[in-house]
């Protein structure tokens, strides 16, 4: 189901990765650049299956990262000890690729413009995700930035949500909360009692509960 264009609306907040941060192309990247930097120890192993595996387990970012490259170590018959060093290069990379999702910049730039308060509510590790945010040259745009390492909340904990409202200074009913996921982003952020837009992506079905929809983040300034 589509709600119709929102009112009244003085802040709005962001998921990072899959919304502003095009984490499909960083962790693509990022992954065949290890088949480069390990060539000596993934000799023997194609390029399509080593990086093809990997994708597969990240699910989209959903896969258990502690478990991945173990795993991937196992069935390609790899040193045991080459897992810990592709878990570590991994994420020493991720944080520091600058893949913006098209629009994320210029429509940060239009919200704050407008006079909007702008914010990000993100789950994962603080180096991590300040890295990308950095990385972006978003930092500078965002009056709250919320990292669930940081916080001691996760999504879809709505208590994340009422707290990132609470630094806007601003009421749940006037903010929202655009997110690519259906439950973490925007069952999460309308049972915090924010407007949920949905980015629609292939990787996910629809959010089983009343939202906005959009194609792209351009598509915001016409709603707010």
């Amino acid at each position: 189901m589509t709600s119709p264009p929102l009112r009244d609306i003085q802040a709005v907040l962001f998921d990072l990765d899959g919304t502003l941060f095009d984490r499909e192309t960083a962790v693509r990247d990022v992954v065949a650049g290890q088949y480069a930097v390990f060539s000596r120890e993934l000799a023997g192993v194609t390029q399509e299956r080593f990086v093809g595996r990997v994708l597969e387990l990240d699910a989209h970012g959903y896969g258990d990262k502690s478990e991945i490259y173990p795993r991937v170590v196992r069935e390609l018959g790899l040193p045991e000890p080459l897992a810990a060093r592709l878990h570590a290069h991994f994420w020493d990379a991720y944080a520091r690729t600058a893949h913006a999702l098209p629009g994320a910049r210029a429509t940060l730039a239009a919200l704050r413009a407008r006079g909007l308060r702008l914010g990000v509510v993100t789950n994962g590790r603080v180096r991590v995700q300040e890295g990308k945010l950095r990385a972006l040259d978003l930092l500078g745009a965002l009056d709250a930035v919320l990292i669930s390492e940081r916080e001691q909340l996760r999504k879809p904990d709505p208590a994340i949500f009422r707290r990132a409202v609470e630094r806007l200074g601003v009421r749940a009913a006037q903010a929202c909360y655009v997110g690519d996921h259906p439950e973490k982003d925007v069952l999460s952020a309308r049972d915090a009692g924010l407007h949920a837009v949905w980015l629609r992506t292939p990787h996910f079905p629809p959010p089983e509960v009343a939202h906005t929809a959009i194609d792209g983040l351009g598509e915001l300034l016409a709603l707010v």
